[in-house]
């Protein structure tokens, strides 16, 4: 394990998948992550590469071969290699091997840069294009808050507080693939009140969404996140049937549709970046 910290907060990041396992409030003594418990989700905050989602029967097309990815992708399983800059910061790697080649033909170089400062962690995705061919990739953060998040509180008295005051579709998933049609969200002045059965019919998936900040707060205490995010096109919001977490998940990518002809290049979402350059995108989770 790798840990981070300030006089505020404290990270500690796995280097397998490199992956957030715990932020706490130092001064507050409030552990902002699930706990990963198994009997509802073991993970806490999955890094989504090189494909967001679900492909349509696991499987995509590229220069006439045939490929299969598991949801979510490989990343998330990988051990990456670490790199501790300093008590503030850390850096972790993944390159392509025999293993990643078989199911995804593409040079890569993927960085998950983890950074403290104040009371903010911010996670910054780097993917560079080391081969000589396109890369055609996606990329998404999948961390999971605990909630309640304080002793003597309940799910329900929880609401995600979006940024703008907008009109909320949720794009309906019919096994794990993107539907044809969307539903109004019952957000009222931007608050979603949070309750398990939300989650009954899997994630609420959004799409081209005006807010870039999203809160989590509480009714009962004044503790809860700023979530930030820019410039990523699509949002997951999650978690396990009755289980004490909500993901907040901004993505470079999504699931197939319904209707797609798994053709890569073809995905809705995919990024296309040439040889020898570079994409990054951020999000910073502001906790008070």
């Amino acid at each position: 394990m790798v840990t981070i910290e300030n006089s505020k907060l404290k990270a500690v990041i796995s280097p397998k998948g490199a992956e957030l396992q715990s932020l706490v409030n130092k001064e507050a003594g409030i552990e902002y992550m699930w706990g990963g418990d198994a009997a509802y989700w073991s993970k806490h905050s999955p890094v989504l590469f090189p494909i967001v989602g679900t492909l349509k029967n696991d499987t995509y097309f590229y220069k006439d071969e045939v490929y299969h990815l598991p949801r979510h992708g490989f990343a998330r399983e990988r051990v990456f290699l670490k790199d501790q800059v300093s008590m503030e910061e850390a850096v972790f790697t993944l390159t392509q091997d025999a293993d990643t080649l078989a199911v995804y033909p593409f040079a890569f170089i993927l960085k998950l840069r983890y950074q403290l400062a104040d009371d903010k962690l911010t996670v910054t995705y780097e993917v560079s294009n080391s081969g000589y061919d396109e890369l055609l990739f996606s990329v998404g953060a999948h961390p999971a808050f605990a909630v309640p998040m304080v002793e003597g509180t309940d799910y329900a008295d929880y609401f995600l507080q979006f940024n703008a005051i907008e009109s909320l579709n949720r794009w309906k998933l019919e096994d794990g693939l993107i539907a044809n049609y969307a539903e109004p969200l019952p957000a009222e002045n931007g608050r979603l009140p949070l309750q398990h059965d939300l989650f009954y019919e899997d994630a609420i998936v959004l799409k081209n969404m005006r807010s870039n900040h999203i809160t989590i707060g509480c009714t009962k205490h004044a503790h809860g996140i700023h979530f930030h995010f820019k410039d990523f096109p699509f949002f997951g919001i999650w978690a396990a049937k009755d289980a004490d977490f909500v993901c907040l998940e901004p993505w470079c990518g999504i699931a197939d549709g319904v209707d797609h002809n798994q053709q890569l290049k073809d995905k809705e979402g995919i990024i296309n970046l040439p040889a020898n350059t570079n994409w990054q995108r951020s999000w910073t989770v502001e906790c008070f």
